[in-house]
């Protein structure tokens, strides 16, 4: 806590904002009341839980804490038009899954953040399929709480603890079929990370990219799509946040890893829908098909972070947009 503190003091101090030391000591009294909270009544997530915006706003608690730390004047969002779309799409009735990749325990706030101003409707709106660890760390949980969430345990973490491998199984199977049940209803968001975790550097080039996807579980995800009895749409996103909040080099076991915090520009950017159909149309069989659709949407990911990478490292800004990408700060 005390790390946090200082880590979290010195990033909201670099924004130059002249409230900035009462953001931090306003913010982290509050994530440290509401850390006691938990820790003291411990509040368990059932396999879907709704955020919890009363009596106590959780959503907005998230946002405020996520805020300073990033740089509005060098982040950029990709295809502002496309997100557009895709409300009119859900409040029409349609549901939609976001394909992403996944970089920093703040992407949730990353995201509404960026789309506040022009599309508070997905932000808030979104249901995040979430790995245990982010209901299960003490300081995960009150940032979790404001959330939607689908809990599930990762394939990263299944195997951790052997005793408890049937149990993860069971947890697992009870929130996929609660996926199918919200499916089933209509104007719902739905945000996977198919790689199963956080995005994490190359060992040798220190070189951020989007972590392979799992095919399995973009296919999983595409065929609970299709028996919803719904239109939807699948569309690849891709964020690049991991400065403000990176997670560890590797994937670590225990809980409580060290928080690292920065002030810095992130990016999100969102293409047209994949349709499954003239991606696989030439495919030999369905295994063929599943990779071929993964790989699509992976790629169109990667497209996208390379685009955001050179707007907000290469500091390229605006002029980083290309003729599928079309970069914008819509908060300006």
């Amino acid at each position: 806590m005390a790390e946090l503190y200082k880590n979290y003091n010195e990033a909201v101090l670099q924004s130059g904002d002249p409230k900035a030391a009462d953001i931090v000591l306003s913010n982290m009294a509050t994530v440290l009341n509401r850390i006691f909270m938990v820790v003291k009544d411990t509040f368990v997530f059932s396999a879907y839980h709704k955020a919890i915006r009363e009596p106590f706003d959780y959503y907005m608690f998230a946002q405020d804490y996520i805020r300073p730390l990033i740089n509005f004047r060098d982040s950029y969002v990709g295809n502002i038009s496309v997100f557009n779309e895709m409300e009119e799409k859900l409040r029409q009735g349609d549901n939609v899954i976001l394909i992403s990749n996944h970089q920093t325990e703040a992407d949730p706030a990353v995201i509404a953040l960026l789309l506040e101003s022009t599309n508070p409707y997905i932000g808030e709106g979104v249901t995040y399929i979430a790995g245990d660890r982010v209901v299960t760390d003490p300081l995960c949980k009150p940032f979790s709480m404001g959330r939607n969430l689908l809990c599930v345990y990762s394939k990263k973490h299944m195997n951790d603890d052997p005793e408890l491998v049937d149990m993860k199984r069971r947890a697992n199977t009870r929130s996929l079929k609660e996926m199918a049940k919200l499916l089933r209803s209509e104007s719902e968001i739905i945000w996977i990370a198919p790689s199963g975790g956080r995005d994490r550097p190359d060992p040798v080039t220190n070189e951020w990219l989007p972590a392979p996807f799992d095919a399995s579980a973009v296919d999983n995800m595409r065929r609970l799509m299709e028996h919803a009895g719904h239109p939807a749409h699948i569309y690849p996103v891709a964020l690049l946040c991991h400065n403000i909040m990176p997670p560890p080099v590797k994937v670590e076991k225990e809980i409580g890893e060290r928080r690292m915090i920065a002030f810095h520009g992130t990016g999100l950017s969102i293409a047209p829908p994949i349709n499954y159909d003239k991606i696989c149309d030439d495919c030999a069989n369905p295994e063929e098909a599943k990779v071929a659709y993964s790989q699509a949407l992976y790629d169109s990911v990667n497209q996208q972070y390379n685009v955001l990478r050179s707007a907000i490292h290469g500091k390229h800004g605006l002029e980083a947009s290309t003729a599928a990408i079309s970069l914008s700060q819509p908060w300006q």
